[in-house]
């Protein structure tokens, strides 16, 4: 007898083929008697009903097939193919258990599945009621596509499977791209910041070519090759000695004394400023780096904080359960969820910001996509100094910005001394030579052939004094506008130290504050309220109260740590050496 799978594809068919499996389980026809499963026609249901609404949520195919009965046999035994929990094992053996189908002969043909086929725990023993079969019973997800494949029906269908493994390797490979990075120092990605970043890497290459430009304003300007000839010999200049063929000078220019070298100094300190430059990027890249490392760690140590507060109150709800048990209220377990729900959502805004934060980190290290960096666990602060004055020199000495702009006023005043060394001429000095012709067709009874040597010495003339007085007066200018900048940078130098100092200082005393008196006594007071929670003595309010605050200030600390850290490196930028 030819069996057929039938595939229910709506709730509606999947409720009928089960509430048909129990009638028929429950007359005891289902286990003795030849009784087969078929599908019938294809039938278009309305396109307003039920199994249509039903079919469309699902997204099923368009050929919608549902199931009916036709009987077999006798007995108009009426059964669907559908999980085997509720039908009669068999009258030889008093084994009852889960996953026990209906014995039936196998399936003749690929694609056909016999009622006993049914694979173990798809209905388990509590969805189905006495004789009833309410809406819940039976969801969507319990008798999905995946549970009848065509012609196969288990535990589990190997297409299943082969998209989980699909899906596992996929983020595997996902987790792999985005793997953190080992923890690493500041140090260490200061360092390869500094080795990568193309700012400075294109600041260093300016200051390879601004050293060139030295040996070209030292040298002496080309010297000029003139040659004259006439092409008519018979009109060619003629002299006692014979006809001049060509007459071919060289002359060199030569500048006055020192303006060669001014040159050469003012391109000196186009080199020295274009070093204080790479000098003041490498600054911004070392403070940018450290800064968004310190991010990194705040995020990663607030995110500490929280896991290991939410196992603080873990404690807190077994606390309140057990006084709940004990006649207490049911609002502090539900208070101490709703703390752990908050704290969950702390998590995920945590979480984005030290990504933001890694990302960041990770574009000064020229690896915005690969690199996930991590921090140490713990940050090491230097020491706030104490002496303004001291910064103050050290300033002086090593601030890139400073020295940049002392340099600037060196050479504006190398310009204004080579624009006074235009009152003094320039010199040129060359040499002649004439070739001379003694052929028959020359005049002179005396000719020779004996060529002409000469000499020649030329000099400028600066008499245009307005020009030359107008570039003087434009050098001073100049001049003075970079010792004002200078200047102003100075004072804003020296008040950004001062600021930073006393930010620092701050910082470095709300710390002790904090780690040494806030915290502990914090702490003591969170362990005397738990024990006087237990105790019936205070209310959940003033105990949640009490872990806020810890959690507050706790997170307050690393918080602080990181911006005096962050103000540290502020001001090591700012004095431009170690201090």
């Amino acid at each position: 007898m030819d069996r057929q799978i039938p595939q229910p594809t709506t709730k509606l068919a999947k409720r009928l083929l089960l509430t048909a499996l129990i009638a028929s389980s429950a007359s005891g026809c289902a286990s003795q008697r030849d009784v087969g499963v078929a599908m019938a026609p294809p039938q278009v249901a309305p396109t307003n009903s039920f199994a249509a609404r039903a079919v469309d949520s699902q997204q099923v195919p368009s050929e919608r097939e549902t199931a009916t009965i036709r009987p077999v046999g006798y007995n108009d035994g009426v059964v669907f193919a559908a999980p085997t929990l509720i039908a009669q094992a068999p009258a030889e053996t008093d084994e009852r258990s889960t996953g026990k189908g209906l014995q039936l002969d196998p399936p003749k043909e690929d694609g056909e599945l016999g009622v006993g086929e049914l694979g173990d725990g798809e209905l388990g023993d509590g969805e189905l009621g006495d004789g009833e079969l309410g809406d819940g019973e039976l969801g969507d997800g319990e008798l999905g596509d995946g549970e009848l494949g065509d012609g196969e029906l288990g535990d589990g269908s190997e297409g299943d499977k082969e998209t989980v493994g699909k899906e596992d390797g996929n983020e595997a490979a996902a987790e792999k791209k985005e793997a953190n990075s080992p923890p690493a120092s500041v140090d260490y990605y200061i360092s390869t910041a500094l080795a990568r970043h193309p700012k400075l890497l294109a600041a260093r290459q300016r200051v390879a070519a601004a050293t060139y430009v030295i040996p070209q304003a030292k040298a002496l300007p080309d010297p000029t090759f003139n040659n004259t000839f006439w092409p008519i010999q018979d009109q060619a200049l003629e002299t006692a000695a014979g006809r001049v063929g060509h007459q071919m000078s060289v002359n060199q220019m030569v500048p006055f004394p020192k303006k060669l070298q001014t040159k050469a100094a003012i391109a000196s300190r186009e080199v020295q400023i274009a070093q204080a430059e790479v000098d003041l990027i490498a600054r911004e890249i070392t403070e940018s780096v450290r800064l968004a490392y310190y991010e990194v760690w705040f995020a990663g140590r607030a995110i500490a904080i929280i896991e290991e507060t939410k196992d603080l109150v873990a404690d807190l709800t077994d606390v309140a359960e057990a006084r709940y048990r004990s006649g207490g209220s049911q609002q502090d377990v539900l208070r101490a969820q709703l703390e752990t729900d908050r704290l969950d959502e702390q998590l995920i805004s945590l979480r984005k910001q030290k990504q933001i934060a890694q990302a960041d980190l990770a574009t000064l290290l020229q690896q915005p996509v690969g690199l996930v960096p991590e921090t140490v666990d713990k940050l090491d602060i230097a020491d706030t100094p104490q002496q303004l004055e001291s910064l103050i020199a050290l300033a002086e000495q090593c601030n890139p910005k400073l020295r940049g702009l002392a340099w600037e006023i060196q050479r504006d005043r190398e310009k204004q001394r080579l624009a006074c060394l235009q009152k003094y001429p320039d010199f040129t000095v060359g040499v002649n030579w004439g070739l001379i012709s003694d052929s028959s067709s020359v005049l002179s009874p005396v000719a020779n052939g004996h060529d002409n040597i000469s000499f020649n010495l030329g000099t400028t003339l600066p008499i245009w004094r307005d020009k030359i007085d107008a570039g003087i007066r434009e050098a001073s200018h100049r001049t003075s506008s970079t010792t004002r900048r200078l200047e102003a940078e100075r004072d804003e130098l020296y008040g950004k130290i001062r600021r930073l100092i006393a930010q620092a200082d701050a910082l470095s005393e709300q710390r002790d504050i904090y780690e040494d008196r806030i915290i502990p006594r914090t702490e003591d007071t969170l362990k005397l309220s738990i024990a006087d929670y237990r105790g019936k003595r205070t209310d959940f309010f003033t105990l949640i109260e009490t872990y806020r605050e810890l959690l507050m200030f706790e997170t307050q600390l690393a918080r602080i740590d990181a911006t005096l850290a962050g103000t540290i490196a502020q001001l090591d930028r700012t004095v431009g050496c170690p201090y």
